[in-house]
């Protein structure tokens, strides 16, 4: 069976993998001439590897999937990031930072001499509760979102009451969760701004398993793909291309047409490519826009477009090379340079930054996540140097003042590197060059419509299934046999996990093993 893939993110790249394995001839069309979307890795800066899109690797670790492809193999190595978190003290303040293990006990002891022993000894039972659950979420991620498939993945979790409590807590906001926990206001504003990395605020319904990822990292932290989190892509390119798969930069498909019992993709080359099956892994709306250049019913692409929340914009970035790392106060480089520095004390920030977005507006403060992995890894900046990524959000992609983003990002740069320099001084004066990448940036370089890292929003309404819309939950286009979709458009959605293009591979082998309806004539 023929297949072309449209785009070469890492999902994208997944679903080729496995269907190459099995001996499918695989093309992968991708528009840009780098490949793996936003996981990728350019020279920015002299001698300085520097991620386009994610940096820390999550959820990908905990599916198999790189066991299944043995990416090993084909040179991914990982570095756990432990410690996996940190957050410092409010500025001017004496009191000890945030440290988050891997080890449950060493975390309670960072959490009991900031915060107090009630929530270090809740916190436990938080790990203790949510760890379980967070797993189980990630078992639902490891296909299609069908009923019967996520009854399986919690049937028996939490059971007692016929898990009436389950339900409430899994609905409830991650503030509402954080509430019920911790009484101490800066534990609860890092466990929010860890949970807000998924796009929406804690305030929403639905949100609170997104701060219950936390208890996940005890089991297996974030890792760092040593050379940069393009790595984890160049290994999937690598593996596809050894069993047989061509992938093509700097081709783009520019109309999907179905023809006879498949498909037709031209690309702006000119080429005509002819597939059995087609997997797109573009940006959904990106994808719908394929469809209308092949004559797909306008009707009903206008219906779809219109349902799909992309939403106002999740955020920017700063990436920056810098003479030396962060020092904030009373934390060692080790505890606060290996993993996710969660640069906010107080839940009022987020909210504040959030509503700005909403309405078109910069952040009156901006929140940052620093993240500094060439302290876990040297390859990625020269000796003597270092090199960060500064992320913050929430950033609008439209200004309501109908300024450009052109008017602002050099400014909002500086806020974003001040506000760093307001928890560990001196940091400013270390930053060397830098590259700031502002939601139209996002947009541009890597397609990411709306400048939303997650494609479309990650509100309760557009997950399981109803991603990113009821009738194109299943991975599939009513209307267009043949044609599977995948990326972070659909379900599990955004983030590094690879879960979206197994299911899609899963999904073309579960239908080529289906029987075909043979019908039995009568004899004369």
């Amino acid at each position: 069976m023929s297949v072309v893939i449209i785009g070469s993110g890492h999902n994208a790249l997944v679903a080729a993998c496995y269907l190459a394995r099995d001996g499918h001839a695989v093309e992968v069309l991708e528009r840009d001439t780098v490949l793996g979307g936003a996981v990728s890795t350019v020279e920015r800066f002299p001698g300085h590897l520097v991620d386009r899109g994610s940096s820390a690797h999550i959820m990908i670790r905990h599916t198999g999937i790189i066991e299944e492809l043995e990416l090993e193999r084909f040179g991914l190595r990982y570095i756990d990031c432990d410690p996996w978190a940190f957050a410092p003290a409010p500025p001017g303040s004496d009191a000890p930072p945030l440290v988050f293990h891997r080890d449950v006990e060493a975390t309670c002891a960072s959490i009991a001499a900031a915060c107090g022993a009630r929530d270090a000894a809740a916190y436990r039972e938080f790990v203790r509760v949510w760890g379980p659950r967070t797993a189980r979420v990630m078992r639902s991620f490891g296909g299609a979102p069908t009923p019967g498939r996520l009854l399986r993945s919690f049937w028996g979790l939490d059971a007692r009451g016929g898990g009436s409590a389950l339900s409430r807590e899994f609905l409830q906001s991650g503030d509402a969760l954080l509430d019920s926990l911790f009484d101490d206001e800066r534990l609860r504003a890092a466990l929010a701004w860890w949970g807000a990395q998924s796009g929406p605020p804690m305030s929403e319904p639905g949100s609170a398993p997104m701060v219950g990822f936390a208890a996940l990292m005890h089991t297996l932290p974030p890792g760092r793909a040593v050379g940069g989190s393009g790595a984890l892509s160049a290994a999937l390119v690598a593996r596809l291309r050894a069993d047989g798969g061509v992938v093509s930069p700097g081709d783009a498909a520019v109309a999907l047409t179905r023809a006879g019992s498949g498909w037709l993709v031209r690309t702006a080359s000119g080429r005509e490519v002819h597939a059995d099956t087609v997997i797109a892994g573009s940006h959904i709306l990106t994808t719908l826009n394929l469809l209308e250049q092949g004559g797909f019913d306008a009707e009903t692409l206008t219906d779809w477009r219109r349902r799909i929340r992309v939403g106002p914009g999740i955020g920017m970035v700063v990436r920056a090379a810098a003479s030396a790392l962060p020092r904030y106060a009373g934390a060692e480089t080790a505890e606060s340079a290996h993993g996710l520095q969660l640069l906010v004390t107080d839940r009022a920030q987020l909210r504040t930054a959030h509503g700005a977005a909403l309405a078109g507006e910069l952040p009156p403060r901006p929140a940052v996540l620093a993240m500094s992995f060439s302290a876990l890894d040297p390859s990625i900046a020269p000796a003597g140097e270092h090199q960060l990524s500064l992320w913050a959000q929430w950033h609008p992609y439209a200004l309501a003042d109908g300024s450009s983003w052109s008017d602002h990002a050099d400014r909002e740069g500086d806020r974003i590197i001040a506000e760093v320099d307001t928890y560990a001084p001196g940091f400013a004066d270390s930053v060397l060059q830098r590259h700031v990448q502002t939601p139209v940036d996002l947009e541009r370089e890597m397609g990411l419509l709306g400048g939303n890292v997650m494609h479309v929003e990650m509100s309760l309404d557009q997950m399981f299934l109803w991603r990113p819309l009821p009738e194109l939950s299943g991975h599939r286009v009513p209307g267009a046999p043949g044609l599977y979709l995948t990326g972070a458009s659909t379900h599990p959605g955004g983030g590094v996990s690879g879960a979206s293009g197994r299911s899609a591979a899963a999904l073309v082998h579960r239908d080529l093993r289906r029987p075909r309806l043979r019908l039995r004539l009568p004899r004369r």
